[in-house]
């Protein structure tokens, strides 16, 4: 079974993809005022995602554009969403085996990036990225309104069935 933690990361991500849903790729490009567009908002949780469980935990780089184009303080841009979702879709993917085997211990490890602690526990990494999804997405749907979407997703969706609380030593 895997960890709590990890359930609620997988949870997230599925909200995530939930709150995307039903957006064109013409929306996803819109820019309105100083924010970022959704395809771009796409790319940067692929670059976070990227950061810590691939390169971060195995040292591999799928995307090395992700970096300068996604990183926090990246520049505007207006990339493709079905570009977007593909590579986000391929850094899970890739992340998936070692999340699936994260123990208690592991979690409560220092995070390494080229033989280096970063002054982050694997634990700790993986709340921030939770909790940068439902900032990022919180963000998606007020864009969406503003778009004028209707019958946006509610949230938090489904997570009883999902991912409910459990405790680490619960399996």
């Amino acid at each position: 079974m895997i960890h709590p933690l990890v359930a609620q990361l997988y949870f997230t991500r599925d909200e995530w993809q939930r709150g995307l849903e039903g957006v064109s790729a013409a929306d996803a490009v819109k820019h309105l005022g100083p924010m970022n567009c959704i395809s771009w908002l796409v790319g940067h949780m692929a670059w976070h995602e990227q950061k810590y469980w691939l390169e971060h935990a195995q040292g591999k780089l799928l995307y090395p554009e992700l970096k300068p184009c996604f990183a926090y303080g990246s520049p505007k841009s207006t990339p493709s969403f079905s570009e977007m979702q593909k590579m986000w879709q391929e850094v899970i993917r890739e992340s998936q085996p070692l999340l699936d085997k994260l123990t208690s211990a592991d979690l409560q490890a220092e995070l390494l990036h080229d033989g280096k602690v970063v002054d982050q526990s694997y634990g700790s990494a993986m709340q921030r990225v939770i909790y940068h999804y439902w900032y990022h997405n919180g963000e998606v749907q007020a864009i969406r309104q503003m778009l004028g979407h209707r019958d946006l997703p509610e949230f938090v969706g489904e997570i009883e069935e999902q991912a409910p609380y459990r405790s680490e030593y619960d399996h």
